[in-house]
C-alpha cells in the first residue's frame, strides 16, 4: 500500500458545517486507513512524504507510531517531505520508532532491505523546505535485493524536479511518488503519485485515497482506491434574466443534491442576470458546505432602450463611448459595470 501527503495538523478549508472538524477528520482517515491495511495485511506500507502538514509534535509521533505499531504483519517505510521536513530541533531526529516502522531520514538516499521477501526500498527525507536539485534522476538502485522500490517525494521545480524519462531507467520495479495531490500515473506499471489521502485544499478536486499494489514475476501492477470522507467540488451554474434569487438557491441546491450532500463546493455563477435582481450569495450556502461562490454575472441591460431614454445625458454618452462592443469582451463588462453604477448613482439622488 502506497499513501502520501496525509498532512496530519492541517487545518484545511471546509464549509461552515464542516470547519470545525475538518482536521479531526483526516487524522480519523488516517486511522481508517491502518485498520484496513491491518485487515489486509501487505507487506508494505510506503509513505511517500507529508504524512505531517508541519513539525510533528512529540505526542503526534508517538500516536503515528502505535498505530503503525498495530500492523503486526506489515513494514512500514516512510520520509519526510517538504512540509515536514527535518529540522534541526525536529522530533524526527530523536524519535525511535517500533521495530516495523523505518524512517529513511537522510538527507542522501539510502536503503532499509527485507531479505524475507528480497525487497529493498530506497529514499531520503527533506532537511529544507525546497530542494531545486533533481536528486533522483542518479539515484539508480543498486542491487541489493530481488525487488527494489524508490520511495520519493517532489515533482517540480523547487521540490526534487522528477525526469519520467530518468525514473523508467533507475532500475526500480516501482516508484511510490508524493508531494503532488491529486493521484496520477508517472509511468505506466512502474510511478505513480497516490496524491493525497484526503483533500485540504479547495483546489485539490477529484477522488482522493491510497494506491494497492502488487509485484510479481510478471512485474508491477497498481490501481488507485478512492477513500477520502469529503470531495472538493466546482460547479458552475448558469443565470439568464429570469432567474431570481430563489431560484438561484434551488439552482445550487440541486447540484449539491446530485454530486453530495457531504462534499464542499466552490460555486461559479455565469451569465446574465436581471439588473434588479440582487442575489443574496450568503443565502445561497443552506447546507453550509459552500466554500466561496464566486458572480461573474454581468447585468443584461436593453441598451438600445436605455440609450433611447438617455441619448441627451451622462448614461446616453457613457453608452456611446463603448458602441461596438461586443458580448463577453472586457469592454463590454466595463459598459456593463459602469451603467450599474451611474444607475445606482442616479437611484440614489431621486
Amino acid at each position: 500500500m502506497h499513501i502520501a501527503d496525509v498532512h496530519l495538523g492541517v487545518r484545511p478549508e471546509a464549509g461552515k458545517a464542516y470547519s470545525g472538524e475538518r482536521s479531526a477528520e483526516i487524522w480519523e482517515s488516517f486511522r481508517r486507513l491502518i485498520r484496513v491495511c491491518r485487515s489486509e495485511a501487505p507487506d508494505l506500507l510506503l509513505v511517500a512524504g507529508d504524512l505531517f502538514h508541519r513539525q510533528p509534535l512529540l505526542r503526534e509521533l508517538k500516536e503515528v507510531d502505535s498505530l503503525f505499531a498495530s500492523l503486526e504483519r506489515t513494514q512500514v517505510v516512510l520520509i519526510a517531505g517538504n512540509h515536514d521536513h527535518i529540522r534541526r530541533e525536529s522530533y524526527y531526529r530523536t524519535f525511535r520508532w517500533s521495530g516495523n516502522v523505518h524512517f529513511l531520514g537522510s538527507e542522501k538516499i539510502e536503503a532499509v532491505e527485507f531479505p524475507a521477501f528480497e525487497t529493498a526500498v530506497y529514499g531520503c527525507s527533506y532537511h529544507e523546505k525546497q530542494i531545486p536539485t533533481p536528486l533522483y534522476d542518479s539515484a539508480a538502485a543498486a542491487g541489493r535485493q530481488k525487488t527494489e522500490i524508490l520511495l520519493a517525494h517532489g515533482g517540480d521545480a523547487a521540490h526534487i524536479p522528477i525526469s519520467r524519462e530518468k525514473l523508467s531507467g533507475l532500475g526500480y520495479a516501482y516508484v511510490a511518488l508524493g508531494h503532488i495531490h491529486m493521484p496520477q500515473v508517472v509511468v505506466p506499471g512502474l510511478a505513480a503519485y497516490a496524491g493525497a489521502l484526503e483533500p485540504t485544499d479547495k483546489n485539490d478536486t477529484g477522488h482522493h485515497g491510497y494506491i494497492r499494489g502488487e509485484i510479481t514475476e510478471k512485474g508491477c501492477s497498481f490501481s488507485f482506491v478512492p477513500f477520502a470522507l469529503r470531495e472538493y467540488i466546482h460547479c458552475q451554474v448558469e443565470v439568464d434574466p429570469r432567474t431570481t434569487g430563489a431560484r438561484l438557491r434551488e439552482m445550487v441546491q440541486a447540484k449539491i443534491e446530485e454530486k453530495g450532500e457531504q462534499n464542499m463546493y466552490k460555486f461559479l455563477l455565469k451569465g446574465y442576470h436581471d439588473p434588479d435582481v440582487l442575489f443574496d450569495l450568503d443565502a445561497l450556502d443552506g447546507r453550509g458546505n459552500i466554500i466561496d461562490i464566486l458572480d461573474e454575472t454581468k447585468p443584461a441591460w436593453d441598451l438600445e432602450k436605455l440609450y433611447r431614454n438617455n441619448k441627451n445625458n451622462l448614461i446616453g454618452r457613457y453608452i456611446e463611448s463603448f458602441s461596438g462592443a461586443e458580448k463577453d469582451s472586457v469592454e463590454y463588462t466595463a459598459l456593463c459595470e459602469g451603467i450599474s453604477a451611474l444607475m445606482e448613482t442616479r437611484r440614489g439622488t431621486e
